[in-house]
């Protein structure tokens, strides 16, 4: 489960708990107060047929059970008990019984000469705990209110006043379904406010992510904007890792002289490259020249291969002998070996060096050939022959847009002026409708129209292509970052405040210097902000940071925390035309990404939908 995950299951399962007792509470207090509330009214009720009682008995001359059973008064009482507000009524029955517990005058007449069974009593009830109240009016438990009657010193009978929960365990279970609702709700809103709080919370981890990510490509200048003291003790602890790594790595670098960076080193190489001891064992051989000598790769399941395993006639073999045996270099010598390619017809040639090796000392160490591809130099000599050919062709395209403007000016002017004769023209021109005869009037101020904004797209197309295509002079000088950074600033400021958008900037003058053209330079950070400025409708934040970075280079970062670039896109933007908006020219980012080219820059761009983009700019210090 991530981190996000658990925040959410902690807050929503403190809500619930917290919920749960609310529940639990109300619902103890719900019963004690009812429960209090019976047992009151069984009181009133008892007190009311004790006085009744009293007064029969004591005016009876007969059978004083006779005249309880047949007083009117005691009875309209008694019946009173389980009529009187049926809907919120706790009371089972009202009787009185005489000491055998045989019901002498009952609210229901017909249980009148029958034993009634006791129940607990309601007094104990109303004071035992909350959980055991609970759990009785759960579970339905009857109870009632117990009086003794007394004639003399004698007992005479007894007032029995029964009560049931069964109301009251309605009452909890419709508090409960309330309860229920508002846990609901409740589990809801506390669901999106603890997405929303882990959301802010882990941003400092995905910052720390992507400095980690930085980390990891080698840019060991790494410093984490981290809000909050607490996560600013973190970045500052990640810069000073980063710092001690740099240190780290840079003397790892100054100390290795062989082994494992070596032979990485010499893996990668274009040369084929292989090292003889002074016995002619094979020591290393990079991944060219095994390719250049099969013969003897194929005979390295031997302990220690030799050059004894090559032909006699081969001239690696012969140049190596020869410059062990004297102890000194040999060649170059032009041999054909190997082939360019699995499915070349012919053999590659091959310019071969062999070179003795001597330690600090003097001492003879072995042998280092060296096998170098004449075919891929004359394949970089093509290659380079190719490229003067695109960059003549790329100025040769721009002279011929430059003059396709000429005609396009010269259709512009001649358009107007036949729009103004249209103008002037007091009569409709018109034609021969056709066979039949007749006549229609032409309206020529569309077909005009349509003219004039073609000319106008085309004229745009070439303009835009001669901005990317024309070479540009640069006009190099030293820059100062922070006042180029204040000018862009000000003149991004009308759209930002139109939008809503705050502009926060970081460039302290002790930034270093670049040596760039600040025109361009401006021009193209003037791009970055005002498309910054357009992916954020309802407003957010640009920051404009500069700031020194890693092998002696400035880096400009322009941010936004506006809609994001989908990833599809992402590897596009450069692309010259190449636009998202309706009415974009798909020129501005390809200029950006010439401009910071021309100044042997580098531009990376990091973008996440829905939360912003990050344009960083690399240059080269004075």
């Amino acid at each position: 489960m991530s981190i996000k995950a658990k925040q959410v299951a902690g807050v929503t399962t403190l809500v619930v708990l917290v919920v749960a007792g609310m529940t639990a509470v109300q619902m103890a207090s719900l019963t004690r107060v009812r429960i209090g509330e019976t047992a009151s009214r069984a009181v009133q009720l008892k007190d009311a047929i004790l006085y009744r009682a009293a007064e029969v008995v004591k005016e009876a001359k007969g059978d004083p059970y006779e005249a309880l059973r047949e007083d009117g008064g005691l009875r309209s009482i008694l019946f009173s008990a389980v009529t009187n507000q049926p809907e919120n009524n706790t009371m089972l029955y009202a009787v009185i019984v005489d000491p055998k517990g045989v019901a002498v005058a009952h609210s229901t007449p017909a249980l009148e000469g029958a034993a009634i069974p006791e129940l607990n009593d309601l007094m104990t009830f109303k004071d035992a705990s909350s959980f055991d109240q609970v759990r009785a009016v759960w579970d339905e438990q009857q109870f009632e209110l117990r009086e003794v009657l007394l004639s003399g010193n004698s007992e005479f009978g007894a007032i029995r006043i029964g009560a049931s929960t069964l109301l009251i365990r309605g009452e909890i279970i419709k508090t409960l379904q309330g309860f229920g609702y508002t846990a609901i709700f409740a589990l809801g809103i506390s669901t999106m406010v603890a997405m929303l709080l882990a959301q802010w919370m882990l941003r400092p981890i995905h910052v720390i992510q992507s400095g980690l990510t930085r980390l990891g490509r080698g840019e060991l200048d790494v410093t984490l904007d981290l809000p909050g003291q607490e996560f600013a003790d973190l970045g500052t602890s990640f810069e000073t890792v980063s710092a001690q790594l740099a240190a780290v790595r840079t003397k790892a670098l100054s100390a290795v002289s062989s082994g494992t960076e070596f032979e990485s080193v010499m893996e990668n190489l274009e040369d084929a490259v292989a090292l003889f001891s002074p016995e002619g064992e094979l020591i290393f051989s990079n991944a060219a020249m095994r390719a250049l000598l099969p013969a003897l790769v194929s005979q390295e399941g031997a302990a220690k291969p030799t050059l004894s395993q090559m032909e006699d006639n081969h001239p690696v073999r012969q140049l190596v002998e020869r410059a062990l045996a004297g102890r000194k270099s040999a060649g170059p010598v032009s041999i054909s070996l190997g082939q360019t390619a699995p499915d070349a017809e012919q053999e590659a040639e091959h310019l071969l060096l062999c070179h003795a090796i001597e330690d600090a000392h003097g001492r003879f160490l072995g042998a280092m050939v060296v096998a170098r591809n004449l075919g891929y130099l004359s394949h970089v000599h093509t290659t380079l022959n190719y490229s003067r050919k695109l960059a003549a062709l790329g100025r040769l395209m721009a002279g011929v847009a430059h003059e396709v403007k000429n005609p396009l000016n010269a259709m512009t002017i001649h358009l107007e002026l036949l729009k103004q004769k249209l103008a002037a023209m007091r009569e409709p021109i018109t034609v021969p409708a056709g066979p039949a005869g007749g006549s229609r009037t032409l309206d020529l101020s569309k077909h005009v129209n349509v003219i004039g904004d073609e000319i106008k797209r085309l004229d745009q197309v070439v303009v835009g292509f001669l901005k990317f295509a024309r070479p540009d002079e640069l006009k190099l000088q030293p820059v100062h970052l922070a006042s180029l950074v204040s000018e862009v600033t000000s003149m991004t400021a009308p759209e930002a405040e139109r939008r809503g958008i705050i502009v926060k900037t970081e460039c302290p003058p002790s930034v270093p210097e670049i040596n760039a053209d600040p025109g361009m330079l401006q021009q193209a950070l003037l791009n970055l902000t005002i498309n910054a400025c357009h992916a954020m409708p309802d407003g957010g934040t640009l920051r404009l940071i500069c700031r020194p970075a890693s092998r002696r280079r400035v880096e400009v970062t322009v941010e936004d925390t506006g809609v994001g670039i989908p990833p599809e896109n992402l590897g596009r933007i450069f692309d010259l035309y190449f636009t998202t908006k309706e009415k974009g020219s798909g020129i501005g980012l390809s200029m950006v990404f010439r401009i910071v080219q021309l100044h042997d820059g580098d531009v990376e761009v990091q973008s996440t939908p829905g939360r912003g983009t990050r344009f960083r700019l690399l240059f080269p210090q004075v």
